[in-house]
């Protein structure tokens, strides 16, 4: 039996994953965790998420024109996120970077696409911060690819996160990416981009640093879905 591990919340019900012949982690960090938790190191077997950067460059060209529908100019930087609105992704920490952004960068705009259960709570704290007119939640939206493509920066804002497979659609559009060192992201994020979890005033410094930032980063190769396919099925063929 082989199962699969995605996220590194720690382990609840350790039975299925002490069970199984292989355990398949996203990341180092997924990896962490199932030893920590009791399964043993030499079951725990490390393939990244991967996807189809052509793929994601083709869902990404219809455009969007996103700065028209939020009434903006042509021009106004915009940080992305998308992520459900869930405590572990963290936004208040995003929205207290926007408030701590606005004299560094104040024609900077703060766009999150996911919907979730602390939406209430996201915009109260947006209403008490005073920075209505900077932060836009979008809700859920089919078109994350191209809302990805028409920002300048991608922002992500975890507590815990296994890989982080959405940063691999922004490396894939060649945008730079912010984000908190949080469990899988710093396998992919280069280490200048990370930033400490839950520090808001760290994370709008290094977004609108990257507003500047023109040099794309390389897409980690062992990310791509040939890659995870084949590592797959290798995994599997090695318990036949």
């Amino acid at each position: 039996m082989v199962a699969h591990r995605r996220v590194d919340f720690r382990l609840r019900r350790r039975g299925q994953w002490l069970r199984a012949d292989r355990v398949i982690a996203v990341s180092e960090a997924v990896q962490r965790v199932l030893v920590l938790g009791g399964v043993s190191p030499r079951d725990v077997i490390v393939i990244p998420d991967g996807i189809d950067p052509d793929e994601v460059r083709r869902a990404a060209a219809t455009p969007l024109d996103i700065r028209r529908r939020l009434g903006l100019a042509d021009g106004t930087p915009l940080a992305i996120q998308v992520a459900a609105l869930v405590g572990h992704k963290d936004q208040r920490t995003l929205v207290r970077a926007a408030r701590a952004a606005r004299d560094l960068a104040p024609d900077l705009h703060w766009v999150v696409a996911g919907e979730g259960e602390l939406r209430s709570s996201l915009e109260r704290e947006i209403a008490d911060l005073g920075v209505g007119d900077r932060v836009h939640l979008l809700g859920y939206m089919t078109e994350a690819d191209a809302l990805i493509r028409e920002g300048d920066v991608f922002v992500l804002s975890s507590k815990e996160e296994g890989l982080g497979s959405v940063v691999l659609h922004a490396l894939a559009l060649g945008k730079p990416v912010v984000a908190t060192r949080a469990g899988g992201l710093p396998e992919i994020v280069p280490s200048e981009w990370l930033v400490p979890v839950g520090d808001h005033e760290a994370l709008a410094r290094r977004v609108v640093e990257a507003l500047g930032h023109q040099a794309p980063v390389p897409f980690p190769r062992q990310c791509t879905a040939a890659a995870m396919a084949q590592a797959v099925l290798a995994c599997y063929r090695s318990l036949a």
